[in-house]
């Protein structure tokens, strides 16, 4: 026994319907043009057009030849800025000589706000200490108000002595909490003298 399957293949026809009056359009719709905009109406609606319009027949594609396809741009990062060196530091008194400079140029602070382009609110933080800048922010401070702000970091002085040692073998973290014992030691007893 054979079996065969009919495969029945429906054709979905969708009805048109007027783009003006919203009845069903039997056979072909009529493309007037009503108020400016190209319709797909009814007979009767088709009245109301002022011209006829016809649907833009496809372009044929005709295949062209590339060389080679163009790669997709790619934009380059930026290069991170190298980090400021780590071996300066800030004046200790940075914040007077900020002030101080401010107002050896007469400048409020609104207009060296303006000049550095950052807020009064921030330039008034780091007048009164309660904010210190950044290496960057006191390099353009610098710049603008003529006056030194960073200065290479103080390197703590370690005794010859203990240097001589410390070149023998390795400093341990127990090392170093003698060496502060020792130091205090020193300030107690340095403190403790009679004048």
């Amino acid at each position: 026994m054979n079996t065969t399957t009919i495969i029945k293949t429906t054709q979905v026809h969708t009805q048109l319907r007027c783009e003006v009056c919203g009845r069903k359009i039997h056979g072909k719709p009529n493309r007037v043009i009503i108020e400016k905009a190209k319709l797909e109406v009814c007979n009767e609606c088709s009245k109301l057009g002022t011209g006829f319009w016809e649907e833009p027949k496809p372009k044929t594609m005709i295949p062209t030849l590339r060389a080679t396809p163009t790669p997709p741009r790619i934009q380059a990062k930026k290069a991170p800025q190298p980090p400021m060196d780590t071996a300066l530091e800030l004046v200790e008194d940075f914040n007077v000589k900020i002030r101080q400079a401010r107002e050896k140029l007469e400048l409020s602070h609104e207009e060296l706000g303006k000049r550095i382009n950052k807020k009064v609110s921030l330039l008034r933080k780091i007048e009164t200490g309660k904010m210190t800048p950044d290496n960057r922010l006191a390099t353009i401070l610098e710049h603008a108000l003529k006056i030194k702000l960073i200065a290479p970091a103080k390197e703590e002085k370690v005794p010859q002595a203990k240097m001589a040692t410390a070149a023998k073998r390795e400093l341990t973290l127990g090392d170093l909490i003698q060496l502060e014992k020792k130091d205090k030691e020193k300030e107690d007893s340095a403190g403790r003298k009679p004048s």
